[in-house]
């Protein structure tokens, strides 16, 4: 079958913009997950990301995650926002609430589903510190263990230059 080009030049353009924009589209996605946590942080997490640091320890009995501002001489106001913020999330998560991180990160984010079910297995608490603040999960719980520790592989992960482990 002959078919003239002239029927199949906007079939090979539609299908030429198509692959164009699928392929950006993939390299978009595949580069900005933690581009995206951080420009989206904002919506979440009334601090500068940019000039704070997320720790993440791991525990045998759960882990502490840590919120702090960089640097040696910590902005006052950065340390307050901080340690509202997460004051909130501490209260927050032991209600089973993880909406906010389930906000930025995602639903679907490791870990995330356990702890919320298993919220009221864990003893979560909030602690203030010079330079910022931290939460710490503890639990008997060894399937509660696991999430939290996925959860805060995601996070590490995700916040990428923002968080390390400690």
């Amino acid at each position: 079958m002959n078919i003239p080009a002239t029927f199949l030049r906007p079939f090979l353009a539609g299908r030429l913009v198509a692959a164009i924009v699928l392929a950006f589209s993939a390299s978009a996605w595949a580069q900005t997950v933690q581009e995206h946590v951080h420009a989206h942080g904002g919506q979440v997490m009334p601090f500068d990301v940019a000039k704070t640091l997320h720790i993440f320890r791991m525990t045998e009995d759960g882990g502490t995650q840590k919120v702090v501002v960089r640097g040696d001489a910590p902005e006052p106001e950065q340390v307050r926002l901080i340690q509202q913020h997460l004051e909130t999330e501490a209260a927050e998560f032991q209600k089973g609430n993880f909406g906010d991180p389930a906000h930025l990160h995602g639903p679907a984010m490791p870990g995330l589903r356990e702890m919320e079910a298993g919220a009221a297995r864990m003893e979560i608490t909030y602690r203030a510190l010079p330079n910022g603040a931290e939460i710490q999960f503890r639990t008997k719980d060894l399937k509660l263990v696991t999430a939290v520790h996925r959860w805060f592989g995601a996070q590490l992960s995700e916040h990428g230059a923002d968080a390390r482990a400690e």
